[in-house]
């Protein structure tokens, strides 16, 4: 794309138009700091551990034990609460 873009002097827009992608294909790919791995894997073991609670309640045990966490939503890591009973099998599920 952007060998396109230099080569014909032409926008993102108009050089992602001539190869017919989506521009957001394009964009930047966010990177994840040290720290967020270590938080994940701290929510995933909280998941397994309590199957059935969300992501709200997974981060305010960790804001009790003292981890600092700015946003729920962007911590999540990706799990969501099972359709299943808690009583069948207590694993984390990734979306």
């Amino acid at each position: 794309m952007i060998y396109v873009q230099q080569k014909l002097g032409i926008s993102e827009r108009r050089a992602c138009k001539a190869l017919g992608q989506s521009r957001g294909l394009q964009r930047r790919v966010r990177k994840r700091k040290g720290d967020e791995e270590v938080l994940i894997g701290e929510m995933t073991a909280l998941a397994v551990r309590y199957g059935r609670y969300g992501y709200k309640r997974i981060t305010a045990m960790l804001m009790r034990a003292g981890r600092s966490i700015t946003s729920a939503s962007s911590a999540c890591g990706g799990l969501r609460v099972s359709r299943f009973p808690s009583d069948i099998k207590r694993e984390a599920v990734f979306i």
